[in-house]
């Protein structure tokens, strides 16, 4: 086997790891009306069930980098997957609501471990091209994921009930792990780093991340991208005409999947990673201006998350281009997950109180305004990396 194959392969084994990480989302998420009944008497909260994850990952993602960095994301990949396997199993014995509430703060963790050292682990062991196009497989993971439980869980839950459901997620998630433990995928690690715990480590980790414009620009611009894409997601095809709300909201995320698999890896060979993301929020922004001038919303729908494929697959890339030591990797990726799970978590109520107060049109000007902050964001962090002389230094000062 070449060395290029054994690499494809491995890319492939962690791109089934993310799957399985957005599969704690989507499992919950898409039988969501066969989980209320299981718990009857505490229906005003079973929505922390779904959110706990998000709170997990945006108090701990910064510092989940500087850990990947220590132990090595290989280790802390295969330990998400295995503590998320035998989770879903617990699961699948359908314990009490507070038993089930807590297996999902700790499974936060499991998939904080996963999203973090996955991207990490494949920056590592590609290169060039070719770790761009697997930047962009990657950045698929969570609507294909989605998809997939739509497409293939469901039926299962109809035929087989929610036991049987987790149960074959735990399985799946358990022989990645056996895959990947005897596959002879290999990461470094940087014993060097002087990360103790404690508040000051915390502290000092998020000052580490957060005031560099190398490692935080991709996780900065991932955050609006994900203050709107769950939300757009959950509120666009309930304005849409009766009948065409599901088919469209199956096609959105796809739409984004496509785009960024066909588009991406070409703008990438004539445009930084982070330029290839503003076009994508600069697209959103002319496809919101085309709907306030007439265009259909199913269409404009379909646009919007399609040109957004252009913000996920970019701002994956992005991280191994402006960061090249595995620990600036790793922080980067830290702080992406970090501003993706409070992306999520504020994304759907802000969106709401603005549909709310200020109508579809409110919604969207809103939404507008996110992108065109973001890419000032991006703009001014470039600047900033501009001035210290180096676009691809690693500053971790």
């Amino acid at each position: 086997m070449n060395e290029s194959f054994r690499t494809f392969l491995h890319v492939l084994l962690i791109w089934f790891a993310g799957l399985g990480a957005a599969t704690q989302f989507a499992k919950i998420a898409v039988p969501f009306a066969d989980i209320g009944p299981l718990y009857p008497d505490h229906i005003a909260v079973i929505g922390w069930l779904l959110s706990i994850i998000s709170l997990m990952g945006a108090a701990l993602g910064a510092i989940s980098g500087a850990i990947t960095a220590r132990i090595g994301p290989s280790r802390l990949l295969l330990t998400g997957l295995v503590l998320g396997g035998a989770l879903s199993l617990f699961q699948s014995s359908l314990p009490g609501f507070q038993l089930m509430l807590l297996s999902r703060v700790i499974e936060g963790l499991s998939h904080l471990a996963i999203v973090v050292a996955a991207p990490t682990l494949i920056a590592q062991i590609t290169t060039g091209r070719a770790r761009y196009n697997a930047m962009v497989l990657w950045s698929t993971f969570f609507g294909v994921a989605f998809a997939l439980n739509a497409w293939i869980g469901l039926p299962i839950v109809d035929r087989f009930g929610l036991t049987s459901y987790f149960a074959l997620h735990g399985f799946l998630m358990l022989l990645i792990a056996g895959l990947i433990a005897s596959s002879g995928l290999k990461s470094h690690t940087d014993q060097s780093i002087g990360m103790g715990w404690g508040i000051s480590a915390f502290l000092n980790v998020h000052l580490r991340t957060y005031r560099s414009p190398f490692i935080s620009a991709p996780a900065i611009g991932w955050f609006f991208y994900t203050l709107t894409f769950v939300s757009l997601l959950a509120i666009l095809p309930g304005r849409l005409p009766e009948g065409q709300g599901a088919s469209i909201a199956a096609l959105m995320p796809l739409a984004g999947i496509v785009l960024s698999w066909l588009v991406v890896p070409f703008l990438l060979t004539v445009l930084s990673c982070v330029s290839v993301v503003n076009l994508g929020f600069a697209l959103g922004i002319l496809t919101i201006l085309a709907l306030f001038l007439g265009a259909p919303l199913a269409a404009g729908c379909i646009a919007l998350f399609a040109v957004l494929g252009l913000v996920q697959g970019g701002s994956f890339a992005a991280v191994p281009e402006l960061n090249d030591t595995p620990e600036a990797q790793a922080l980067s990726y830290g702080a992406m997950a970090q501003m993706g799970n409070a992306g999520n978590l504020l994304g759907t109520p802000i969106l709401l109180v603005i549909l709310m107060g200020a109508d579809e049109v409110g919604m969207f000007l809103a939404v507008a305004a996110f992108y065109s902050i973001a890419i000032l964001v991006h703009l001014v962090l470039a600047q900033r990396r501009r001035s210290a002389g180096l676009t691809r230094r690693n500053d971790l000062e």
